[in-house]
């Protein structure tokens, strides 16, 4: 199967309220580029110097959007906020604070996610659910960026009716902290579904999926 013939197949599943962030970390730049001929603009990358090179060579393409949904170590911010439009992975007041002072100092409005955790999960990063409420007086008043929405990854191992019910989780805490906040944070986003589990995402009212292995096939190994 083609590439092209993928992307067609998913957005004939696909609400036109859904955006499809194609998951091109160790995907060569020539399928990158099938893919943006069948449409696709969004493409999200895990590391920054990977993505870095990718922007060089794709920089004839000028309307694509970069996301990062990789976790972020503190001292990779300043270039984190200058490459990318989207930062998925924000798990931590501290790291999501020092993104706003980047954003600042660079005069440069990046659009972020919440990175959540709906059920413990040693191999994920991101903030429990008490945390994430706890800290929203602080993340309130973080002004010079834009807190688009939640993210969450399911922990292996559940069943389609557990990442079924985690979804619906996060979409209901999106609300929660809609609610609680007093409207300062719309969170109009909920970016959770990837190539297993995307039909559930949606259903539970995902707006963003992230979808890699299906649309280009295996990886190579790292």
């Amino acid at each position: 199967m083609t590439i092209a013939h993928n992307i067609e197949t998913i957005r004939r599943d696909l609400p036109a309220s859904v955006k499809l962030m194609a998951v091109s970390k160790q995907v060569p730049v020539a399928l990158m580029r099938e893919a943006y001929a069948v449409g696709i603009r969004d493409f999200g990358e895990s590391r920054i110097q990977e993505a870095q090179a990718k922007q060089q060579e794709l920089a004839d393409l000028p309307d694509l959007c970069w996301h990062l949904i990789g976790h972020l170590q503190g001292n990779k911010v300043r270039k984190a906020v200058q490459i990318f439009d989207w930062i998925h992975s924000i798990d931590s007041l501290k790291l999501l604070q020092q993104i706003d002072r980047v954003c600042a100092e660079l005069d440069k409005k990046v659009q972020i996610c919440l990175q959540v955790k709906i059920l413990p999960d040693p191999d994920k990063y991101g903030w429990t659910i008490p945390d994430l409420l706890a800290d929203l007086p602080q993340i309130c008043e973080c002004q010079h960026l834009h807190i688009a929405g939640l993210m969450a990854i399911p922990p292996l191992g559940l069943t389609p009716a557990q990442t079924q019910a985690l979804f619906e989780s996060a979409r209901d805490l999106s609300i929660q902290i809609r609610q609680q906040s007093g409207s300062r944070l719309d969170l109009p986003e909920l970016s959770i579904g990837m190539s297993g589990d995307y039909r559930s995402a949606i259903t539970a009212g995902s707006t963003i999926i992230r979808l890699g292995s299906i649309l280009f096939g295996d990886r190579r190994s790292e």
